[in-house]
């Protein structure tokens, strides 16, 4: 099958999705890009966690990672990079000695909480259920 060829089916994949019932009926090709980028960082577990945790106020990069059960500093790192770069959190830096920089929602990232609290208690809430299927799934259960 030539380029063209699957560039022209993928094209008609996304028009039959926008074309049936859903949320994806509403998006065009480049709102639907946009909304899948944010979804992916705004649902990465890390991100989840370190909104939630900076829900009470800006806190020092130190206090955040020993916040975190399991998170290595590349990842709170390379988390909070994303999550600058996309507008919810901000980073502050004090000219002390030694160095303290701490990090905070900006407005943005607080009109995202309550939906990440959201989630982050719906996970909660279902944990047990959840991994119930998971343990039937994996043996062979239908």
């Amino acid at each position: 099958m030539s380029g063209e060829d699957l560039r022209r089916r993928r094209t008609n994949v996304r028009a039959n999705v926008r074309s049936a019932p859903g949320p994806c009926a509403h998006w065009n090709d480049e709102d639907a890009d946009f909304i899948r980028e944010v979804l992916d960082l705004v649902g990465d577990k890390w991100s989840v966690l370190i909104i939630g945790t900076l829900a009470d106020g800006p806190i020092r990069y130190s206090n955040l990672g020993d916040a975190i059960p399991g998170i290595s500093q590349r990842m709170l790192t390379l988390t909070l990079k994303h999550l600058q770069r996309t507008g919810l959190v901000n980073r502050t830096s004090y000219p002390e000695v030694p160095p303290r920089v701490e990090y905070a929602l900006t407005d943005l990232g607080t009109s995202l909480l309550s939906t990440v609290l959201a989630l982050a208690a719906w996970s909660a809430d279902h944990h047990v259920e959840i991994r119930r299927h998971q343990t039937e799934y994996d043996n062979g259960a239908t």
